[in-house]
């Protein structure tokens, strides 16, 4: 979904790496008995981070990815200058992707989750390469604690009025949050699939890191 962003990113000369989630591999997961949770995607990208050398790094998450940036930067803040959340969940400590979304999304988790308790099945019409999402990752509370080395710049990604959105408030919300830059590319809620330039000129366009502040001594 995001190669299209990628692409454009690296050609304007940004190193990028574009995660697919455990469990939603496109063989589908290595263990369909154990599905992974929140804190198993949170533990994988952290570990991506861990191993990388390149700083300043900005760390996207699109609709639930946002549980995931969240965890990761509570954890990781002082490796990261840029949080941005494309249309997606933005949780405090004790939320889940389940408390934050709507009653029309909770219901559509759990008929999607009706075959086996454990995978909610792709609803009709995404992207063919899709693939069942993990229960779990959907209904794990988030355990968030303040990083002391500082939170990294926060920017809020838009994707508009789309039908069914519970990311309306939300947005209205952060517009009104000077901690917050807020864009709006009202295209819908897959915002990489139906207008990648736009979204490769959002994040192209984050300001730099502040430099580093003088030593005294």
């Amino acid at each position: 979904m995001f190669d299209a962003v990628a692409a454009e990113l690296r050609r304007n000369g940004h190193l990028v790496e574009a995660v697919t989630l455990s469990g939603l591999e496109l063989d589908g997961p290595a263990d369909g008995d154990r599905p992974p949770n929140l804190d198993t995607h949170i533990d994988q990208v952290a570990e991506i981070i861990d191993r990388s050398n390149e700083t300043p790094l900005a760390l996207c998450g699109h609709s639930y990815g946002g549980m995931v940036i969240a965890g990761v930067a509570a954890r990781l803040g002082d490796r990261l200058d840029q949080l941005v959340f494309i249309d997606a969940y933005v949780p405090d400590d004790g939320d889940s992707c389940w408390s934050l979304t709507s009653d029309s999304f909770r219901e559509m988790f759990i008929a999607g989750a009706r075959a086996d308790g454990r995978w909610v099945a792709v609803p009709d019409g995404l992207d063919p390469r899709a693939r069942p999402h993990p229960l779990a990752s959907f209904v794990q509370s988030i355990r968030l604690q303040a990083n002391p080395s500082g939170a990294p710049r926060r920017t809020f990604i838009s994707g508009g009025a789309w039908p069914g959105s519970p990311f309306l408030t939300l947005t209205e919300r952060l517009r009104n949050d000077s901690g917050w830059q807020v864009h709006e590319i009202p295209v819908g809620h897959n915002i990489a699939r139906r207008d990648p330039q736009s979204l490769a000129a959002v994040l192209h366009a984050l300001p730099p890191a502040d430099p580093p502040a003088p030593q005294r001594h």
